[in-house]
C-alpha cells in the first residue's frame, strides 16, 4: 500500500531549499528562510518514534537516526514500529529526504564527535555547505540550530560568554535577572549544541575564551561570586560546532591548544556532476516558484553552467584538458545562484533573449569577484575547452563560443 507514504518537500542536497513551506513543522511559510528544526519538523517527529533505540544524553535522535535525517533514506519509505504512537500529524511511513549532499561516513564521523561530547570543526572552501550541515546536525541532535554566534573580527567575549542587562545592572546590581546569556551560555545549560560560525575571523583573544569553556566544561562568572550562579557548568549533551572557510586561513589562525579541541572535518566540493547538477536545478527551480513565474531554463544550459564552474575549479575539464583556476571559489553556491539568475531573468524578461546568451556575463561576474584580473583566465578557458567542444559539435558550446566577444567588451 502507498496511501500512507508521504515523502517530505523535495531537498536541495548542499544548499537548504527554503522556497517551500517548512514538513509539517511550526515554521511559517511567510519566511524567506525556514530553520530546518521547523521545515523538516515532520521528519524529525517521525524519526524519533522510528527509532527508539539509545541516545547520549541531552539527544533528541538517535545517532543513527540523525545521520539518515541528513543523508535521507535512499528514497525508501521508513515505518514505525507498531508500537509507536507519534504525534498528530506525524504518518506511520515517511520518506526521508537527502539534504546533504556529501559523504555518508563524513556525515557519521560527525555524529560520533558530537556523541562523544567534543568540538567539531567544520573547514572547507566558501560554499561547500558547512553552514548547512552544522544546521542540520544541530536541529536533529537539539531541536535547535539558533543557538549561533556569528565570527567577525568585532565579535567580542562576551557575545561567547555573558553580557548584562545595563539598566537592571545599574539599578540592582550584578544579579542573575541582570545576566543576559550567550547563545553558547544557554547550549551549555540546556545540554544543547552551540555553533559559531567563521570561528577564524574572530580575534585570536575572543577565540582563546573558547579554549577553557570546551575544556572545563564551565563558565566563570566573578560577578556572582558567592551565588550559585558564579559558576556555570555545561548539561550533559552540550557541544560546539565551528566552522571555518580555507580561504580565512591566517587571517585570524587559532592557537594550537584550540585545535587540540575540536575534531577537524573537511567539507569538500560535491563530487559527482550529476548530483551537483540536480542540486542546482532544484535551487533554481525553488527560486522561480517562490516568484510565481515559470520556470524556463533547459538542462542542456544547466548542464554547461555546472561543467564549466567545475572545470574552474578544479584546473582541469572533464576531458583532462588543462584549465588555468581563477584565485575566486568557483563553489556550488556560486553555482546555485547564477543558475537563479538565469532562470528570474528568463521568467521576468520572457522572449528577450536565448537564456544560453546570459551565461558568459553571469560567469564573468563571478571570476571577476576577488580579481578582475581573472577575466583573462575565463577568456583563456573559451579558447580552450569552449572552442575545443564547439569544434566536435556539440551545439550548446558552439552557441557559447560564439558569444566570446561577450568576455571581451
Amino acid at each position: 500500500m502507498t496511501s500512507d507514504t508521504t515523502t517530505a518537500p523535495e531537498s536541495t542536497g548542499g544548499i537548504p531549499d527554503q522556497a517551500t513551506p517548512p514538513a509539517g513543522g511550526s515554521g511559517r511559510a511567510d519566511r524567506q528562510v525556514t530553520p530546518p528544526e521547523d521545515r523538516y519538523g515532520t521528519e524529525l517527529a517521525f524519526l524519533a518514534a522510528h527509532d527508539p533505540g539509545p541516545r547520549p544524553p541531552g539527544w533528541l535522535l538517535t545517532p543513527r537516526a540523525v545521520v539518515t535525517f541528513v543523508m535521507g533514506s535512499a528514497g525508501e519509505p521508513l515505518g514505525l514500529p507498531k508500537s509507536a504512537q507519534p504525534g498528530a500529524g506525524v504518518p506511520r511511513r515517511l520518506v526521508i529526504e537527502q539534504k546533504f549532499v556529501g559523504e555518508r561516513a563524513l556525515v557519521e564521523r560527525c555524529v560520533v564527535t558530537l556523541a562523544g561530547e567534543r568540538g567539531l570543526l567544520l573547514v572547507g572552501e566558501p560554499g561547500t555547505a558547512k553552514s548547512m550541515l552544522s544546521e542540520l546536525l544541530s536541529a536533529a541532535v537539539c531541536g535547535t540550530s539558533g543557538l549561533t554566534v556569528q565570527g567577525t573580527a568585532g565579535t567580542t567575549e562576551d557575545q561567547l560568554k555573558y553580557g548584562w542587562n545595563y539598566a537592571l545592572l545599574l539599578a540592582q546590581g550584578p544579579t542573575e535577572e541582570a545576566l543576559v546569556p550567550s547563545p553558547v551560555l544557554t547550549a551549555m545549560t540546556r545540554g544543547a549544541v552551540a555553533r559559531v560560525e567563521e570561528v577564524t575571523r574572530c580575534l585570536p583573544e575572543v577565540q582563546d575564551a573558547l579554549v577553557s569553556l570546551l575544556s572545563e566544561r564551565r563558565i566563570a562568572v566573578p560577578e556572582l561570586a558567592g551565588s550559585r550562579s558564579a559558576q556555570v557548568h555545561a548539561a550533559p549533551g552540550f557541544t560546539l560546532i565551528a566552522t571555518a572557510n580555507l580561504r580565512d586561513k591566517g587571517v585570524s589562525e587559532m592557537s594550537a591548544a584550540l585545535k587540540r579541541r575540536f575534531n577537524f572535518e573537511t567539507v569538500g566540493p560535491i563530487g559527482d556532476v550529476d548530483a551537483e547538477t540536480a542540486l542546482v536545478r532544484r535551487q533554481s527551480r525553488a527560486a522561480v516558484e517562490r516568484a510565481g513565474a515559470a520556470y524556463q531554463v533547459d538542462d542542456a544550459v544547466l548542464e554547461a553552467l555546472v561543467t564549466a564552474f567545475r572545470d574552474l575549479r578544479d584546473g582541469r575539464s572533464v576531458e583532462g584538458w588543462e584549465v588555468e583556476r581563477p584565485s575566486t571559489v568557483m563553489s556550488t553556491a556560486e553555482a546555485v545562484s547564477v543558475a537563479g539568475s538565469l532562470a528570474l531573468a528568463t521568467a521576468y524578461f520572457p522572449g528577450d533573449r536565448d537564456v544560453l546568451s546570459l551565461l558568459p556575463g553571469h560567469l564573468l561576474g563571478v571570476v571577476r569577484k576577488d580579481d578582475p584580473a581573472d577575466a583573462a583566465r575565463l577568456l583563456g578557458y573559451w579558447d580552450g575547452p569552449v572552442r575545443r567542444r564547439a569544434e566536435q559539435g556539440s551545439a550548446t558550446w558552439r552557441a557559447l563560443w560564439e558569444l566570446r566577444a561577450v568576455l571581451e567588451s
